[in-house]
C-alpha cells in the first residue's frame, strides 16, 4: 500500500483524485491547502473519511508519515513543497511545470538526488494513445528517421483570472505539453531555440498569447511550433495538430483520432515522387496510456521497483529548458543554446 498526501486542492486536484481512486494499493491519507475549507470540501467530495487535513504540509507529513507527496500547487510554491517532501523522506510526483524558474528547477532536481527519492512530473500528453503510436511508428523506421516536426496549436479559451494577466502566458502555461510531446515522439534532444512572441489586436491577454518557435533537436531534426491562445475559428485539438516529415515519407495527426502516413514508392508523377498510404499500427499492449492515471501508475511502479519513471525530473527538465529557452529568446531576440542536461 502506498500512502500519499496531496497538497493543493484547487480544480486540478480533481484530475489527480479521479485517477487515484481507480488505483488499488494507493491511499490518500492527507490533504493540504492554504484554504482549509477547500481541502475539507475536496475530502467530502471524494468521500475521504478519516484523513488528516491541514494548511501546513510539514505538519500533515509529520502526522501521516506517507510514502509520497502529490504536488498540485501553483508553480511558485513548487520548490517549497519539494523540499518539504524530501525532508520527510517522501517520493514526489508533481504537476507540470517542474518549476517556475530555471534556478528552482535545478534546486529541486538536486534535492531529489541528495535525498535519494523518486521525483517525477505529470507530463500527461506523453500518455495519449496516438503520441505512443507515433513514437513507436517512427522508431520502427517505416518512413525513415524524422527530419522535420511541425506542430500548430490554435485555441481561444477565455480563462479569466491569473492566466489573462501573466507574462509569457502561452509559452509558460501551455507550450511545455507540445514541446515535450515533440521531444518524445521524435526522440529529440533540444540544442537551441529561436522564438518570437506577440500580442495580436484581437487578444484579451496581457502578454505572450501568440508565439512561434524553431527548436533544433540535433541530428538533423528541427521542430517548429506555431501557437495562439486567441485564435477564434478552426480550433485545433488541445494536443495540437502535427506534420512529421521523415526521410521516406510523412505522418499527419490532427490531434484527435485522425492519424495518417504516406511513404515514398518507386516512380514519379511528373516532378513529384509517388507516395502511397502506410498503416500506422494500433496501440501496443506495452504502451502506457491514461493521462494522470497512467502517470500515477508509472510513478508507483517506479517506487515499488526502484526504477525511474518515464517523466522523472532529470529528464523532464529538458522539456522545461525548451520553454525557458524560448522565453529568453523572445525577450532578447536572439537564438538561445540549450545545455545537453537541460537547464
Amino acid at each position: 500500500m502506498m500512502n500519499v498526501v496531496l497538497v493543493g486542492c484547487g480544480a486540478m486536484s480533481r484530475h489527480w483524485l479521479d485517477a487515484a481512486r481507480q488505483i488499488d494499493g494507493l491511499a490518500i491519507v492527507g490533504l493540504v491547502d492554504l484554504d482549509a475549507e477547500r481541502a475539507k470540501a475536496r475530502a467530502h467530495e471524494y468521500d475521504l473519511t478519516g484523513i488528516v487535513i491541514g494548511t501546513s504540509l510539514d505538519a500533515v507529513l509529520d502526522q501521516t508519515r506517507p510514502d509520497a507527496v502529490f504536488d498540485v500547487v501553483v508553480p511558485a510554491a513548487r520548490r517549497d513543497v519539494a523540499f518539504a517532501a524530501f525532508a520527510h523522506n517522501c517520493h514526489l510526483l508533481t504537476e507540470k511545470p517542474l518549476a517556475d524558474s530555471p534556478e528552482n528547477a535545478r534546486a529541486i532536481i538536486e534535492a531529489a538526488r541528495r535525498a535519494g527519492r523518486i521525483h517525477a512530473v505529470v507530463q500527461n500528453r506523453r500518455y495519449v494513445a496516438n503520441v505512443r503510436r507515433i513514437r513507436r511508428f517512427l522508431d520502427s523506421g517505416a518512413i525513415g528517421a524524422a527530419t522535420s516536426i511541425h506542430a500548430d496549436f490554435f485555441v481561444a479559451p477565455h480563462f479569466g483570472g491569473f492566466r489573462e494577466e501573466m507574462a509569457h502566458v502561452l509559452l509558460l502555461d501551455m507550450a511545455i505539453h507540445t514541446f515535450d510531446a515533440a521531444r518524445y515522439m521524435a526522440a529529440g534532444e533540444p540544442a537551441s531555440v529561436y522564438c518570437q512572441e506577440w500580442e495580436p489586436a484581437n487578444s484579451w491577454y496581457r502578454q505572450g498569447s501568440s508565439a512561434s518557435a524553431v527548436i533544433d533537436f540535433g541530428g538533423g531534426k528541427v521542430f517548429t511550433y506555431a501557437g495562439s491562445w486567441c485564435a477564434d475559428g478552426f480550433r485545433t485539438s488541445w494536443e495540437a495538430s502535427w506534420r512529421i516529415v521523415a526521410e521516406r515519407g510523412s505522418l499527419l495527426w490532427d490531434g484527435h483520432d485522425a492519424l495518417r502516413a504516406e511513404i515514398v514508392v518507386p516512380g514519379r508523377d511528373g516532378i513529384f515522387d509517388k507516395t502511397q498510404p502506410i498503416e500506422v499500427p494500433p496501440l501496443d499492449p506495452a504502451d502506457r496510456v491514461g493521462g494522470h492515471l497512467g502517470i500515477i501508475q508509472d510513478f508507483m511502479r517506479a517506487v515499488e521497483t526502484g526504477t525511474e519513471p518515464e517523466t522523472h525530473g532529470a529528464d523532464n527538465i529538458k522539456s522545461l529548458a525548451m520553454v525557458f529557452g524560448a522565453i529568453e529568446s523572445a525577450e532578447t531576440g536572439r537564438r538561445v543554446a540549450i545545455a545537453r542536461e537541460g537547464l
